[in-house]
C-alpha cells in the first residue's frame, strides 16, 4: 500500500495551515484565530508540542479553545514529523530547544508559553531550561522532568517496568520503524490503548485519533525521526553531550509551570512527576480523573482550562 503523502496531515478547520522556517528547517505549523478573525500578531503566544508517534492534530481542542480566549495558537509538526521536513540528525535536547527558539522568532516574537506533551513536554524543560529568556511559563501534559525521568527509571521498579522495556526495544536499527507502520500503523493504535483510559475506549473520537495517527506514522521518515528522539534520550545517557545536557538541565526554574497528569496514565507514573518540584518550584500539578497519557485530547475542556491559568499565572 502507497504510503501518506505528508500533505495529508493538513486538515481543514478553523486554522491556518503555514511553512515556518526556523532553525536551518522547514516547519509545518497550524494557527488558529478567535471566530475567523486575523492572527493577532500581539496576542500572546502559545506554542503546542505534541508527543511520540503524533503530530499537529493532538492540540486540535486547545488550538481552538485558546484562540477563543486572545491567544496566538500554534501547533507545531515537530521536527521529523507531519508535514515538517525530517533531516537525518538533531533529534538531541539541544537542537530540539533550538528549534522552538527559532520558530518563537520567526513568528515575531521574544517569548512565549509552551505546551507539550511526552516528548513534546521534554522539549518544554529543555527549551525553558536553556533559554530562559524565551519562555513566559509551560504547561505540561504526561511529561516529568528529564532528570526526574531517569532517576525514577533508575530507582523505581514500576517506573523501569513502565518505560524501559519500549526505550530498549527502540535502539536497534530498522526494525522498530517496521514494527510501527506494518500493518498500516497498527502498533500505534495499540500503544494507544494501553496508554490511556478505559471509558475513552471504543468512543468515536478514539476511533478518530487512532485513524489519523495511524496514518501520520506512515509518512516516509515519520518512523524513524520519532525513534530518534527515543534513541538520543536512551544512548545519551552514556556520551558526553547527554552528561553536559543533564548538567545543563539541573537547574531551578523560576517561571510558572503547570503540570497535567491522568489519573490512569500507566506509563509515566504519579512518584516520577512529583518529584519536579525540585527543579519548578512554582510547579502546580494537576490530575485528569479518569484520563491516560492522553489527557489532553481524553479530557480537553479540562486541559485548556489548565493550560490557561498557565497563562494566567504570568500575567
Amino acid at each position: 500500500m502507497t504510503a501518506p503523502d505528508p500533505s495529508t496531515v493538513r486538515f481543514a478547520g478553523p486554522w491556518q495551515h503555514r511553512d515556518i522556517h526556523a532553525n536551518g528547517i522547514r516547519f509545518h505549523v497550524v494557527e488558529a484565530a478567535a471566530d475567523g478573525a486575523d492572527l493577532r500578531a500581539d496576542a500572546p503566544l502559545v506554542v503546542l508540542l505534541h508527543g511520540f508517534a503524533d503530530f499537529w492534530w493532538s492540540w486540535r481542542h486547545q488550538l481552538t479553545t485558546l484562540a477563543a480566549a486572545g491567544c496566538r495558537a500554534v501547533a507545531v509538526d515537530l521536527r521529523g514529523y507531519g508535514d515538517s521536513d525530517k533531516p537525518p540528525r538533531g533529534y538531541d535536547g539541544w537542537t530540539l530547544a533550538g528549534d522552538v527558539v527559532g520558530l518563537i522568532r520567526a513568528l515575531g516574537y521574544g517569548q512565549a508559553t509552551l505546551v507539550g506533551h511526552a516528548d513534546g513536554g521534554l522539549v518544554c524543560w529543555a527549551t525553558a531550561a536553556l533559554h530562559p529568556r524565551m519562555v513566559d511559563s509551560i504547561a505540561l501534559v504526561s511529561s516529568p522532568h528529564p532528570i526526574a525521568l531517569r532517576r525514577a527509571v533508575r530507582r523505581n521498579k514500576a517506573q523501569r517496568r513502565a518505560l524501559l522495556p519500549h526505550l530498549l526495544s527502540y535502539q536497534v536499527p530498522l526494525v522498530p520503524e517496521r514494527g510501527l507502520t506494518k500493518n498500516n500503523g497498527d502498533e500505534v493504535e495499540r500503544l494507544l490503548r494501553l496508554r490511556t483510559g478505559a471509558s475513552w475506549h471504543g468512543t468515536a473520537e478514539f476511533d478518530d485519533v487512532a485513524t489519523q495517527m495511524r496514518s501520520a506514522i506512515r509518512i516516509p521518515g515519520a518512523a524513524h525521526s520519532a525513534l530518534e528522539y527515543q534513541r538520543w534520550a536512551f544512548r545519551s545517557q552514556f556520551r558526553s553531550d547527554g552528561r553536559r545536557f543533564m548538567q545543563a538541565m539541573d537547574t531551578e526554574l523560576s517561571i510558572p509551570v503547570v503540570q497535567i497528569r491522568g489519573e490512569q496514565d500507566r506509563y509515566i507514573l504519579p512518584r516520577t512527576v512529583e518529584a519536579d518540584a525540585h527543579w519548578a518550584p512554582r510547579r502546580r500539578l494537576h490530575t485528569v480523573l479518569g484520563a491516560g497519557h492522553y489527557a489532553h485530547q481524553e479530557a480537553p475542556d479540562e486541559v485548556s482550562d489548565q493550560i490557561l491559568k498557565a497563562l494566567r499565572a504570568c500575567e
